[in-house]
C-alpha cells in the first residue's frame, strides 16, 4: 500500500489529534458534571480515564493491525498517533514499555519508565521554578 505523503499524513495526525484532544476534554468535563467542581478537583479522575481507556484502546488496535492487517498507513497515522495521542500519549508510552518488554529487555523497559517519569516531572518541577523565579 503506499504512503500517504507528508501533507496528507499531517492531516491525518492534526484531524485525529484535534478529535482526541476534544474527547479528552469531554471526559473531564463529564466527571466535573458527575461529581461537581470541589469533588472533582480533588483527584485527578479524567486523565485517569483517559490514560486507562486510550491504552485498552492503543491495545486493541495494534491487536487487532496485528491479526487482521492494516487498513493502510493514513488509517494509523488518524487513530493511533493522532486520536489516541490527542487523547492521551499514556498509551504511546504504554505501548513503547510493553515493546521492550516483549524483546525480552525487562531492565531496558525499566530504565524508560524510570527516566521518563523522572525526567518529565523534573522537567515540570524546573518549568515552574523557572517561571515563578520571573
Amino acid at each position: 500500500m503506499p504512503q500517504p505523503s507528508f501533507l496528507a499524513a499531517s492531516l491525518y495526525v492534526a484531524l485525529g489529534g484535534g478529535t482526541g484532544a476534544w474527547l479528552r476534554f469531554l471526559v473531564g468535563r463529564a466527571w466535573t458534571a458527575a461529581l461537581g467542581p470541589a469533588r472533582a478537583g480533588v483527584f485527578p479522575y479524567g486523565t485517569l480515564t483517559v490514560n486507562v481507556l486510550g491504552s485498552l484502546f492503543m491495545g486493541l488496535l495494534i491487536g487487532a493491525l496485528a491479526r487482521y492487517g492494516s487498513h493502510g498507513e493514513g488509517t494509523r497515522l488518524f487513530i493511533a498517533v493522532g486520536l489516541l495521542g490527542g487523547f492521551t500519549t499514556f498509551s504511546s508510552f504504554s505501548l513503547d514499555f510493553i515493546t521492550i518488554l516483549e524483546r525480552g529487555q525487562p531492565g531496558l523497559a525499566a530504565l524508560y519508565v524510570g527516566a521518563s517519569l523522572l525526567a518529565g516531572f523534573a522537567g515540570l518541577f524546573l518549568g515552574l521554578l523557572i517561571m515563578r523565579s520571573i
